[in-house]
């Protein structure tokens, strides 16, 4: 048996392009028979939800109780939801963020006025990986000329259920170049019609916390879910 998750999934609670609320996601996703999900809403820099005039601390608890809310209705109906966030940079370059929680947000407060360098650096101290995400989306906000950042990334994610095929395309050359970890991620945004199953990986057993998640990565223990087919390795011709 494989248990699904979905690693790249925003609520409207936090993320401004979102349309559906992080506990309403947990049903969604447990009927189209996922074990879990990370929230990974749009950070600061991105399309954030979060009222940018509130004092530090209140601003990065707004982004965990939209994680907690999540939590408790997946405790309800034995859901795994794990906490993350998608950090972005450089005019548009984003990066999926595991294995931190409130308190490195909020021991963090100066997070606005440092380098990705920095930011990653912090991080992995902290324990935490960062996944480059959709790393050759092409849109108006996203800069072309900004190279992902191979040497401060843990790993890939590979397939984006959002991107368009070429782009994932490139996004497998990375990975193939450079190595580490490999995700696939729906990049869900809760809009009508839109569907639970389209990506994620499958383990072969449950991960309830950030760093069984972490571990289960760097093992490469998953497979991944293109198309809510399950496959060993993510090929082109699946798109």
């Amino acid at each position: 048996m494989l248990y699904r998750y979905d690693m790249h999934c925003h609520s409207s609670d936090c993320s401004g392009c979102a349309r559906t609320p992080a506990k309403d996601m947990v049903h969604k996703y447990k009927e189209s028979g996922y074990a879990g999900l990370v929230l990974t809403d749009h950070f600061i820099f991105g399309n954030s939800a979060v009222d940018k005039t509130l004092p530090w601390e209140e601003r990065m608890k707004c982004y965990y109780d939209a994680y907690l809310a999540a939590k408790e209705e997946g405790d309800k109906i034995d859901f795994d939801v794990i906490f993350g966030i998608e950090h972005a940079y450089d005019s548009g370059k984003e990066m999926l963020c595991y294995g931190i929680d409130l308190k490195f947000l909020t021991d963090n407060p100066d997070i606005p006025e440092i380098t990705i360098d920095e930011f990653a650096r912090r991080l992995h101290k902290a324990g935490g990986i960062l996944i480059q995400a959709h790393p050759y989306r092409e849109r108006s906000y996203i800069d072309p000329n900004v190279e992902p950042r191979v040497d401060l990334i843990d790993g890939i994610e590979v397939y984006n259920a959002g991107n368009k095929p070429h782009e994932n395309a490139k996004a497998i050359a990375l990975s193939k170049e450079h190595g580490g970890i490999i995700i696939s991620g729906s990049d869900y945004h809760g809009w009508p019609g839109e569907p639970t199953n389209r990506a994620g990986i499958a383990l072969p057993y449950r991960v309830k916390t950030s760093e069984e998640l972490i571990t289960a990565l760097k093992r490469g223990d998953h497979r991944f879910i293109v198309k809510n087919e399950a496959v060993e390795e993510i090929t082109e011709d699946l798109f």
